[in-house]
């Protein structure tokens, strides 16, 4: 393995369990203390990782959004129970929306075999992974965000008043039921919310560590919302709270 692939397979493992031991990296590696640390130093100059003592963890980002690629391996597991949940509700004849995102992007893995099925998306991720399906795809035109491998600026080309969308699943970076849902990017947020306008159900498929948290612009309040689908970690005092509004709260499994 060569440099550049150990750092990056470093990173990735960091990514997912935010501290390692020495010996389990050695391990995992298969590479001598010696190799190791000289990979763990050029990361450390970099800013990517911390030592502590015995091990190294990962340095996450204070202010706004980490990158499309830490996301998609960053709490996969969960993303991919809430995914196959999603996947539950979208039917045979559906035109569906997937927004960008990482949690959203895994359900464009569990609805290939679905028949007449069309997806509306801003995904390149999620055009890449239905190009060769039977499922119909419309991409939204406008400009590329490249660190999120999204598109928009939706008023360039496209006119939202001609879609017909039944299910909307929309991604977010944070939920409080005071607040609703909120993203950091204001392109982002604008575009979902022209298509929580045009859907007639929203879904908001998000991993239970984005509760609790209001960030930088407001999408839309929890009334808009008619379903939440998280993982099985989240609080069991939300569960209730849930309970009194109209968003029903599914925990995938």
């Amino acid at each position: 393995m060569f440099p550049l692939e150990r750092q990056k397979k470093i990173i990735d493992l960091l990514t997912i369990k935010k501290v390692l031991k020495i010996s389990e990296l050695t391990d995992k590696l298969n590479v001598s203390v010696d190799t190791l640390r000289r990979d763990l130093n050029l990361l450390t100059k970099q800013g990517k990782i911390e030592k502590i003592y015995g091990g190294v963890k990962i340095v996450e980002s204070k202010f706004g959004e980490s990158a499309i690629d830490e996301r998609m391996i960053s709490h996969l597991e969960e993303k991919e129970s809430i995914a196959r949940t999603c996947s539950e509700w979208i039917n045979d004849g559906d035109c569906i929306f997937i927004d960008s995102g990482s949690t959203t992007y895994q359900i464009a893995k569990y609805i290939k075999n679905k028949k007449n099925l069309t997806v509306v998306t801003n995904s390149i991720p999620v055009i890449t992974e239905l190009m060769n399906t039977d499922v119909e795809l419309i991409i939204i035109g406008g400009k590329i965000r490249k660190n999120e491998q999204s598109v928009v600026t939706f008023d360039y080309l496209f006119n939202f008043n001609e879609l017909n969308i039944l299910k909307a699943f929309i991604c977010t970076s944070g939920i409080t039921l005071e607040r609703g849902i909120s993203d950091y990017n204001v392109e982002e947020a604008l575009t979902r919310k022209k298509i929580i306008e045009r859907s007639k159900e929203i879904y908001v498929a998000a991993d239970s560590t984005k509760f609790g948290k209001d960030v930088t612009i407001a999408i839309a309040p929890i009334e808009q919302i008619n379903y939440i689908i998280t993982d099985e970690n989240v609080n069991k005092d939300l569960i209730n709270e849930f309970r009194h509004t109209n968003t029903e709260l599914i925990i995938s499994e």
